[in-house]
Parts: structure tokens; C-alpha cells; sequence
């Protein structure tokens, strides 16, 4: 339990005597050294979680010390300069046991175990990236959070990227069409083509705020960046390009979203998504009434809010003619089955010309490509100041 913890290290008591014995005082005594006695954090009672904690030496020196949870793992600190405490670099996790063992400068040691108290309220993280996945080069790591965050700076300084190249980027919050506070990581440019990516979340132990509890568990996440594929739909040609390394692949006559209403297909720069393939698409699910009913082949989706590229038979003498479908991008089905079959999540996603209703907001899908550098990284809880990866 938390508060002073002793542990004895004693020495012999020794005494030595003259020739032919002699008197009390002329024989030296030597003291046994006072036992070591360090305390963590409070006196009582147990550790509070969420921030970091305190080993203090009564007297001398620390010289090591050495903090671990009931798994093994170390939590990492330093020694104060003038030697008297050890302060961890990491909150202590909530609801959980610690021990410490503590050595001083004269090889003396004590031991010690606290617990730590629990969390009132539990805050989650949902990550965007399965660990092991190959993604497109506009893809976001991406984390919406199940509570609100308050103290952001608090939170971000603890989330780290890491690329095989120096990528450059930086976080930057915004809020997740669910009505979720979420964070992104975005380079600057669309990452290059066969990074390496790893995200590191050391949330255990970070108090999110107001609201909306501590975080007891840490998260990560490593994936690999595929090819370099981008698509882009002309709402003025009514085609689809797609492009991939640089080389265009391939043209392909598309129908997009009526202009002049809620049927418009919104425009700007978008990433795939999910690839959902067949799946039930009923328009009163986005606000449109009756206009359709039906199962969509090859869909992908590109916001949250409905809009996808898919294939649409029933539309074909529309395909590089005229904008008429309810806002998705409808093309054949051999052009939506080989553009399926090519595509990854997170490949590059625009859409420009004239009819569309704008852009969507940043959260319904991963709409922060629209922002100019700048302005995403203004959005950092960081004063906006980017981190090389």
C-alpha cells in the first residue's frame, strides 16, 4: 500500500580491545547505519492516478530506482539533481498495484508496493489503421475518441508517429461526424508510396478532461503505405480518371449527383474510405425520401454522410452525359468491378467542376486535405508546431 516503506540494511556491530584488556574507553564502538526508508507520493492511503508519481529517500542519496506494474513493465523517471526524489515521466495508471525498489549511495535498498486509485469514468479510443494493413497515400491515421477530451495539449503530447522516411505532418483536431471529439494525423503531402508507418498512443493514465474520465490502457498501430493511386472526377466531363505512380491507368464515363439540391455529390478532396462492396442502399437513411431502395454492387464509400463510388446499371445512359444520380459517382458494372478490384483504402479521392453542393465537412470522411497546410496545422493543441515522423 502506498506511504513509507522500510527495509533494514544493517551491519555488524564490531568492537576491539588492547593488550591485556584496558578500559570502556578506549574501545571504539561502531554504530549500525540507520535503515532506508523511502516514501511515494502521500503518506497514506492510495496513490492518486493520473499523474506521476514520487519515490523520496529520507535520508542520503537515490541512486537507482526501479518502478513496475503487476505485468513487468517499467515506468520510466529520473532522479532530481539533488538526489532526494525519483519523479516518473509517465502518469500512474489507474486502478492498478506498483512496486518499487530503491537503492542509495551506500548500496542500501528498500522495497515497496502501492496501488493506485480507479477511474471514476473510462475514456476509449477507436483507431482508423488495423495494425498490419497496406493503405493509400491520402489516408489519415485517425482517432475519435469515445468521451470528450478537454485537455487536448495533454493528450496530444502523448500520441507520437514515427515513418521510415522523416515524413513530415502533424496532429490536428476536429469533430468526428458522429459529434465525437477526434484528432488526425496528416502529412503535409500525400505520403509517399512504401513508408513505413508506427503510432504510439501512451494514454494510460491521461486524464481527458471534463467530462470525460482517464484513459487506462495505451494503444498502437503500425502500417505500410501501398501504391500511389488517385482518382479524380470531372462533374464537367462526366469521366473518372485514375492514375497510379504517376501513370494514368485508365478513363472511365461516370454519372454523378444531380445538381442544384440535396442530390448534388459533394466536391473537393476525399479518400476512400471502406470498400463495402454489395451493400443496401435506401436514400431515407441520407434524407431523401423515396428516391431508391435497392443493393449496390462494388461500393466504396467516401463520407460518412452517404456519399460512395459504386456501380449503377440502372443508370447507364447517363454515364458521360449528365449528372443525375442521388450523389454518389455511378458508373458500369465491368468499370465498378475493375476499379474495385484495384482500389485500396485510402487512395486519393477528388472531385471537381461546377454543380456540386461544396465541400463536406472535415469530419464527414477525411476532408482535412481541403485545408491548406497552414490551416491544419493550426489545429494542432500544440501551437500548431509539426512533428518529423
Amino acid at each position: 500500500m502506498a506511504g513509507t516503506a522500510l527495509l533494514a540494511a544493517s551491519l555488524t556491530a564490531c568492537s576491539g580491545g588492547s593488550d591485556g584488556g584496558g578500559d570502556d574507553k578506549d574501545k571504539t564502538e561502531l554504530k549500525p547505519k540507520a535503515p532506508m526508508a523511502v516514501s511515494v507520493g502521500q503518506t497514506g492511503g492510495q496513490v492518486t492516478a493520473g499523474r506521476p508519481v514520487t519515490v523520496t529517500v529520507a535520508d542520503g542519496k537515490l541512486a537507482q530506482v526501479k518502478v513496475t506494474d503487476a505485468k513487468g513493465a517499467e515506468l520510466p523517471g529520473k532522479i532530481s539533481d539533488d538526489g532526494r526524489t525519483w519523479t516518473s515521466e509517465r502518469n500512474a495508471a489507474p486502478g492498478a498495484e506498483y512496486r518499487v525498489e530503491a537503492q542509495n549511495g551506500d548500496s542500501q535498498s528498500a522495497t515497496t508496493r502501492f496501488r493506485t486509485s480507479a477511474a471514476d469514468k473510462v475514456n476509449k479510443v477507436s483507431i482508423n489503421i488495423s495494425k498490419g494493413s497496406s493503405v493509400g497515400v491520402a489516408m489519415p491515421v485517425s482517432l475519435v475518441f469515445d468521451n470528450p477530451v478537454t485537455n487536448k495539449a495533454e493528450v496530444e503530447k502523448q500520441l507520437k508517429v514515427t515513418t521510415s522516411n522523416n515524413t513530415e505532418g502533424t496532429w490536428g483536431w476536429i469533430k468526428d461526424y458522429s459529434g465525437n471529439d477526434r484528432v488526425d494525423w496528416r502529412p503535409k503531402e500525400y505520403w509517399r508510396s512504401g513508408t513505413d508507418v508506427k503510432v504510439e498512443m501512451h494514454l494510460n493514465g491521461v486524464d481527458s478532461g471534463k467530462g470525460g474520465g482517464m484513459f487506462t490502457r495505451d494503444y498502437d498501430t503500425e502500417f505500410k503505405i501501398g501504391k500511389d493511386r488517385r482518382i479524380r472526377v470531372s462533374l464537367d466531363t462526366k469521366r473518372m480518371s485514375v492514375t497510379q505512380d504517376g501513370r494514368q491507368l485508365a478513363t472511365v464515363p461516370i454519372s454523378a449527383g444531380t445538381p442544384g439540391g440535396k442530390k448534388a455529390s459533394w466536391s473537393g478532396k476525399m479518400v476512400i474510405m471502406s470498400k463495402e462492396g454489395t451493400i443496401r442502399m435506401d436514400s431515407r437513411t441520407v434524407g431523401l425520401e423515396n428516391a431508391y431502395d435497392k443493393m449496390v454492387d462494388y461500393s466504396m464509400r467516401l463520407t460518412w454522410s452517404g456519399m460512395y463510388a459504386h456501380a449503377a446499371p440502372w443508370n447507364e445512359g447517363a454515364f458521360g452525359r449528365v449528372n443525375s444520380s442521388s450523389g454518389c459517382v455511378g458508373m458500369s458494372d465491368a468499370d465498378a468491378g475493375e476499379f474495385f478490384g484495384q482500389s485500396q483504402i485510402g487512395d486519393a479521392f477528388e472531385v471537381v467542376g461546377e454543380g456540386s453542393k461544396g465541400n463536406a465537412d472535415i469530419g464527414n470522411g477525411y476532408g482535412e486535405w481541403n485545408l491548406s497546410w497552414d490551416q491544419w496545422k493550426a489545429r494542432s493543441a500544440l501551437s500548431g508546431t509539426p512533428r518529423n515522423g
